[in-house]
Formats: C-alpha cells, sequence, structure tokens
C-alpha cells in the first residue's frame, strides 16, 4: 500500500494524464487521499482504492458516471474513513468478465475481499446508482461485514425498474459511438443534464475539475469500454438478465439498516418504487432530497452526507 502520488514516471502517458487530472479534482476539494492497490484472488485481479481520513469506515462503489463522482460527498465525511473503489474496470483498476459470473454474488465477494485486503472488519456501504447492486448484494450476502447500506439515486434494484436509456443504448451497437462521445466535454455536461443535473452545473456545485477529470477518464483509461462489457453481460435488449434485480423475498432477507437517498428530478425510478422497496426491507428508510438528480450527492452533498451521518450516528 502507498501514498497517493502522481507518477510521473509512468510508463504510460495516459495513466500520467488520468492521475493529474484525478489529483486536480481532489485538490478541488482539497483532499489528499492515499492509494491502495489489492489483489482479489477470485475472480482474480487487482484493483485500486482511494483512502480519505480515520475512523469508523465507509465503502464507497460508484456507478457509471465514475468514482470522481465521490470527492465532494466525502469532502463532508470527516471522521469517518472513506474508501472510493475503482469498480473492475474503472480507472486503475483491473477488469473482469462479467458474463462468468452471477452478478451480485461477484459484487458481494469482491466487496467483502476489499475490506478483507484493507483490514477492515466492518463498514458501511454506499453505492450510487449500479454501486447499489454492489451494496444491497454486500450487505445481503455477507451482513457480518456491513453496519449499514447507503443506496443512493435510481439504480436496477428491483424488477420494475425499466433499463435507463442511456444504459439501452450503452449496450447495443450504437454503444461503441457512445463510448467515443463520452470523451468530449459538451457531451459529458449533456449526460449530467439529462441526469436531472442541469442547475448544478450552472451555479457551479459541479466544477470543471469534475467534467475535465470525466473526460481524461474516457480518453485516458479503458473505463467505459470495460463498463460497456459489463453492461452487455446483465442487459438483453430492454430488460435486465436475470439474477440481477432483488426480488421481494430477497428484500425481505436483509436485515441490515438500509438508508434509500432519492432525488425527485432523478429519470430513473420513482418515489413510489423507492418507498415501496424500503417498506419490504426489515430496517429500511427511505429519504427523499427534492429537485435533486440521479446523483443526489451533487446537488446536495451536505444534505445527503447529514442523512448518512444519521443512521450511522444512532
Amino acid at each position: 500500500m502507498a501514498s497517493y502520488a502522481l507518477e510521473t514516471t509512468s510508463t504510460s502517458p495516459r495513466v500520467d494524464r488520468y492521475r493529474m487530472a484525478e489529483r486536480a479534482l481532489w485538490d478541488h476539494y482539497r483532499l489528499e487521499p492515499r492509494e491502495h492497490f489489492v489483489e482479489i484472488a477470485s475472480p482474480r485481479t487487482r484493483l485500486r482504492v482511494l483512502d480519505v481520513g480515520s475512523g469508523p469506515a465507509i465503502l464507497f462503489v460508484h456507478g457509471t458516471v465514475g468514482p470522481g463522482a465521490w470527492p465532494s460527498l466525502v469532502r463532508e465525511l470527516p471522521g469517518f474513513r472513506c474508501l472510493v473503489l475503482d469498480r473492475p474496470g474503472w480507472g486503475l483498476s483491473q477488469p473482469i468478465d462479467y458474463s462468468a459470473h452471477e452478478y451480485k454474488t461477484v459484487a458481494a465477494d469482491i466487496s467483502r475481499d476489499v475490506l478483507d485486503a484493507l483490514d477492515v472488519e466492518r463498514a458501511c456501504v454506499v453505492g450510487g446508482s449500479i454501486g447499489n447492486v454492489w451494496a444491497l448484494s454486500l450487505a445481503a450476502r455477507h451482513p457480518s461485514r456491513v453496519t449499514n447500506a447507503v443506496l443512493l439515486g435510481g439504480s436496477p434494484l428491483v424488477p420494475n425498474v425499466p433499463v435507463p436509456g442511456f444504459i439501452r443504448v450503452l449496450a447495443s451497437p450504437a454503444g461503441v459511438l457512445m463510448v467515443r462521445l463520452a470523451n468530449k466535454p459538451a457531451r459529458v455536461r449533456s449526460i449530467l443534464r439529462q441526469s436531472g443535473h442541469g442547475p448544478s452545473l450552472d451555479d457551479g456545485r459541479i466544477p470543471e475539475a469534475f467534467v475535465a477529470w470525466r473526460v481524461t477518464l474516457g480518453r485516458d483509461t479503458a473505463s467505459m469500454r470495460n463498463e460497456r462489457d459489463m453492461v452487455r453481460a446483465i442487459v438483453k435488449g430492454s430488460a435486465f438478465r436475470p439474477g440481477l434485480t432483488f426480488s421481494d423475498a430477497e428484500l425481505a432477507g436483509v436485515e441490515t439498516p438500509a438508508l434509500f437517498v432519492y432525488g425527485t428530478a432523478d429519470p430513473v425510478g420513482s418515489v413510489e418504487t423507492w418507498a415501496r422497496a424500503a417498506s419490504i426491507l426489515p430496517r429500511g428508510e427511505l429519504r427523499v432530497v427534492e429537485d435533486s438528480g440521479h446523483m443526489p450527492w451533487f446537488d446536495d452533498a451536505k444534505g445527503v452526507a447529514s442523512e448518512i451521518r444519521g443512521v450511522l450516528e444512532l
């Protein structure tokens, strides 16, 4: 394990450019993460985790927006050890073949193994979008490792949630072009607006450092190409493949306290969908953030952090 540093002597100029954009993003929030690389045995892969702060552990698992989504929320959680995972194939983590595994099982097992590698006995796990499946899967399959599960923004959580249009296109042959277009600033801003974050772009809550990082992620890493491979393994046409979503029986079996935070401007899911899912969970709660989009902390980082602290400090 090593402290975070920009490796100016890297063998890859692309990695150097990515690290520089990432460093600028964390600098914007005045945070200095430590960098760990952890080896996972099954499936065999090497994953990166950025580690900020000290205290009770929180594991963050990102969605298709990428791991650079988290710094604004991490900044609002002093007193916690925030562990930001690059999901397999993202950032500087190695990919895995999702088609060779049951998704929820591999998500839970990888998350557990990351905690093991970092000597973390128990953690709160926070997911965003598809990261919600990781959070709830870890809570369902390895409950002794999870203090709380926090699910942020709409995701393929229950069977009646349709595949978002962006994900359907990403899985289709046109997804090859989408991956290329996502490498341009205008396209990044357009996706954020479509995700309900237009006001936050306009008033600077989403900084240019994030847009620049997201562009560099697409240009200088294989993240989006790897994400397309993952999406093609879990989506078929306009539906999720069997085994990705959670049935009522599965939800009812999750005893871990679970908090859902959903923004009313999120184009994925609905308040009614998440209210029903939260009511099935034995210890589920729903918080609704007015006028927030798919990543509700992009619009109200302080408010979302307050909700997380509220369930962790009871």
